[in-house]
Order: C-alpha cells, then structure tokens, then sequence
C-alpha cells in the first residue's frame, strides 16, 4: 500500500522535468518540538501526524523529519543506536508508517535524516568492540588507535571535536577512540567493508517503509586522511571554513555516495539524498551533486551571508553558477535546528555569526526576515523552511543553564552550546505556555511573549508571517516563472537594493534601512506581494528592508 502511494505521488509530470525535488519547498520538523501527542512534554510522531494537514495548507511539498531512531539522546538523536528502531519517545515503527503514509495520501513527501558518521556509544557495535579489546574486528569498524606518549596516555592526533576538546575519547584498556562530536558518538571507519554493508541495508530498510528520501547528516566527514594525519593550528572548531581539514571533504566520500545513488535508483517514485556538506566554497558542494551522487546539498553560503545586498548576490551568482554545470538544482536556506533562528540573527549587527546570545531588535529582525524569506522563495532551485520560521519565531536567548541539554553547551568550546535556543518548541494555539503544543508541558520552556505568535493567532491576519509565508508558498506553487530553473537576470536597481527578473515575474529586495525610490522608469510592474506588514503605501517606493514581487505588466 505505502509502495503504491509513494508510486503515485511521484509519478513525473510535464511541469516537474528532471524531478519534483528541483523546486521543492522542503519543511523541516525537529519532532521533539513539533507536536506532544501524550502529554510527556516532548514532541512525537503521533504529534507529526495529527499536524500534517497544517504543512499542507502551509503550501509546502515535502516534510523532513529530524532523528527520531532509538538513542540515549546525548546529542538530541543523533546519537543513534538502531537505526530500524524508534525511540519510545517518540512512538513506534508502526507510528513511522502511519505518519508516511498519510503524508502521502495529502500529497506530501516524508525525507528522513540518516545519520551515517557517527553512531551511539550504545549501539550494539561499539558495545561489542569495547567488551572484545584491542585488535579484535569490530573494532576496526570504528577508529581505535593507540595513545602517543611514553604509556599512550596523549591522544592519537590533535583533532578536536565539532563540540569543543579532544576528537578522541581512551578506554579502560588503554586504547582511543574517535569522536568528531560528543565522545557518546563514535565516528564509524567507513573503510570498512561491514559499515558499507550495514548503510546499504539501512537504505533498504527505509525505502521499503516508503520514505522519499533522505538528508545525510555530516555527508562531507566520513571519509579521514590516511593515516589520520595532525592538523596543527587551524582551528577546527568551525563546520564551515576555507582550511582543508583531513576529517571533512575528502574526495572518498564521493564513492560511498554513488553507491547509495544506484541503490535509490532501483527504486518507483523518485527518492533523493540530500547532502549536509559544509564545505570551504559551493564548488566543493557541487561535487556532491554531480549526476550519478546525491540530488540536493544544503546551501550553507547562502544560510550565513549577512543581510547585504552586495554579498547576496554573490553568493546566489556563484551558487547558481556551481550547480549549472552538473545539473543540480540549487537549494536555498536561512534557519535549521543547529543555528540562530534567521529573525534573531538579522537583529543583531552583521558579522556575528549563526551562534548568537543577544535578542537584538526583534522588531527589525522580523522585518527583514519576512523580506529575505520573500527573496529565497523567489530564487530558482528548492528551498528549506525550518519549523517556526514561518511564525517568525526569534530565538530564545535567556534559557537557564539547568534546562539546556545542548552537549556543545556543557564542553569548553565548539558550537558556543545556543542551538538549544532554535529548537524550542513552537505555539499551536492559547494565550499560556505549552501552547497548544501538549498537555504536560515543554521539554524546554517558551517564553510568555510567544502567545501572539502562535499559528492560532496569526491564522487570518493579512499582517502576520505565517500568512505571508501561506501566499508567498502559493504564489510560488501557482505562478509560471518560479520555482524550478537556473539563473536570474539582474536589473538595475539603486545601492542596497536587487532586482532580478524570471520572466514576467520581478522580485526587488531593499536591504537597507531607509526608503528607496525607484529610478524613472517607475515600479517594474503590479504588486503580487510584499513582505511589509503593513503593504506598500507609495508604488513608487521601496520600504525600508522589505522584498516585493511584482507581475510585470510591460516589456
């Protein structure tokens, strides 16, 4: 049955050339935040299934769903220790199929996150390799190495981890282990003839389910420089960079992925891979979407680019220019469960980064998150929405230290331990916390400013997000020009300001903080939509940080 409707849905159309993923809006659900369907306080995939029609009228196409396999939770499941098992947090297989399946029956596609790097230290594997000691086989499955030093009591090399201190964790026999995040997840030695074998079989697993895809947590790092060679002082603690680093992006993943590819192939109904490859520049993203890898691969340029009008249209230009020649779409990002929620970063001074601690100006961080959702949604290729960003939620910046269970936040370093502050569950309905989200509570506490922004009452106000995103997403879905495509033509446009043409369709983006008029000429054209939550008093003038799309009416 799941076979069959997956077969349908995916059936290729003459509007969908080359595949439904080119222009798809992609939305993704941090399911311990989404919806709490037994009152445990902790999102569920009973939760995800009651609130799919939601994602439907929203106007996406596809839903990705973030770990919900059995793990101790050391780093929110992706610490994974059976990757064909549901964590009783969060339901059962049988839960898993039902919310597929009437994904599917409303016409949206379900994409899981595999994580394939690193497992749980609870996983059957590395419970085996630690009871059989040094030099046995399963532990050539993960990377044991002997210590340097008189009596091997200094780590194997000088890599530290994502997380913050050594890459490497020593047991009782002596012996080190390597960890690129929490010590709790050993990373996998993908050299291994059994890993590969195992990850196949994984594929399998979830295909036959009738899932549409998957999204490859870490995909740049499974792969390490022979012989695990030090690193000296770069610093390592950031995913994204332009040092080459022996642990990420190494041309042996590349292999591994066109393996997995011919797996998917076998199989009705188009499935994808979708890449998280933080790599030094998109041409390095690109090798993993060449025609025989992967499908998509996450644009992080784009995510961390500052609010700037020069700086966006570099990097769309040479995103776009990266993906042309292989024939990938190229996709388009501003939130996701590891970084400041996009209303809170464009709130605070540019150059801060994705990990921020301060609130900033709510109100002109709202204001030019709506507009550069309305420049993303606007671009050729696919975009992702993570949940909440199109209630414009900021991030929660003031969480007590006793509730964050971030493991960045409880080592030295690393991610600076705030992801806890984008993964606060999100308001359904009322006026008092949880919100509609449960009964029992939230596994972390919302703020009391967050009854005006829940989807209860936003639903119906012209003025609020989430109805910007529901017209913006069926504009999108209904007008000829957007969604799939490779290239924009640029229009001349004042200082701070772009404009680019699809057809008869024109977007122009004010990214400064002042009114622009527009030259001469005078607007491109009718008004479709704005970001402005207050609409366009002068159609001869841009707002202050604000995207309208415009029906070009001449020319």
């Amino acid at each position: 049955m799941t076979q069959h409707l997956t077969d349908r849905l995916h059936t290729p159309t003459g509007t969908q050339p080359g595949g439904w993923w080119r222009d798809a809006v992609i939305y993704q659900v941090y399911p311990r935040s989404f919806a709490d369907s037994n009152g445990d306080g902790m999102g569920d995939l009973e939760g995800i299934r009651s609130r799919l029609p939601y994602l439907k009228d929203l106007g996406v196409d596809a839903v990705w769903l973030s770990p919900f396999y059995a793990s101790p939770q050391a780093d929110a499941g992706y610490d994974v220790a059976d990757y064909r098992a549901i964590d009783p947090m969060f339901g059962t297989l049988h839960d898993a199929d039902a919310v597929i399946r009437e994904a599917h029956e409303l016409g949206l596609r379900i994409i899981v996150d595999l994580v394939p790097n690193h497992c749980s230290d609870q996983h059957e594997w590395f419970k085996q390799a630690l009871r059989e000691g040094p030099g046995t086989p399963l532990r050539e499955r993960f990377h044991f190495r002997p210590g340097k030093g008189e009596n091997g009591e200094l780590p194997p090399n000088d890599w530290e981890s994502i997380f913050g201190g050594p890459a490497w964790t020593r047991v009782e026999d002596g012996e080190w282990y390597l960890h690129l995040f929490a010590p709790e997840q050993p990373d996998f030695n993908w050299e291994h003839p059994a890993v590969q074998d195992e990850f196949r079989s994984i594929l399998r697993f979830w295909l036959d389910l009738g899932a549409d895809g998957f999204r490859v947590d870490v995909a740049h790092g499974l792969v390490k420089a022979a012989g695990l060679p030090d690193i000296g002082g770069k610093d390592q603690l950031k995913l994204l960079g332009n040092d080459v680093m022996p642990f990420f992006d190494q041309d042996g993943v590349h292999e591994i992925y066109r393996a997995w590819r011919r797996i998917l192939d076998e199989y009705e109904g188009r499935r994808v891979l979708v890449a998280e490859a933080w790599t030094p520049t998109v041409e390095r993203t690109a090798n993993y979407v060449r025609p025989d890898e992967m499908h998509q691969a996450f644009n992080f340029q784009y995510l961390t680019t500052d609010w700037n009008a020069a700086d966006l249209r570099e990097v769309i230009d040479s995103s776009l220019a990266a993906m042309r020649p292989v024939g990938a779409p190229t996709t388009w990002v501003l939130s996701n469960h590891d970084v400041t929620r996009h209303a809170t970063r464009f709130a605070n001074p540019a150059g801060l980064g994705t990990q921020l601690r301060e609130q900033g100006d709510r109100e002109l961080g709202l204001r030019r998150a709506r507009a550069a959702t309305m420049l993303m949604l606007a671009l050729p290729g696919s975009a992702y929405v993570y949940q909440g960003e199109e209630l414009g939620l900021p991030d929660v910046t003031d969480l007590p230290d006793e509730v964050r269970q971030d493991p960045s936040f409880f080592r030295a370093a690393g991610q600076d331990g705030f992801r806890d502050g984008c993964r606060v569950p999100i308001p359904w309905s009322g006026t008092e916390a949880p919100y509609g989200f449960g009964d029992g509570g939230s596994w972390l506490p919302q703020p009391d400013s967050w009854a005006g922004l829940s989807v209860e009452a936003q639903t119906g106000d012209p003025a609020s997000t989430l109805e910007m995103y529901r017209a913006a997403l069926k504009l999108r879905r209904a007008h000829p020009a957007l969604g799939a495509g490779d290239s924009v033509e640029w229009l001349e446009a004042p200082e701070g300001v772009l404009a680019f043409r699809r057809g008869d369709f024109v977007c122009t983006a004010n990214t400064t903080g002042a009114p622009v008029a527009f030259p001469a000429a005078g607007a491109p054209g009718t008004p479709l939509l704005t970001s402005a939550a207050d609409g366009l008093a002068d159609l001869g003038v841009l707002p202050a940080d604000t995207t309208v799309w415009w029906q070009v009416t001449s020319g």
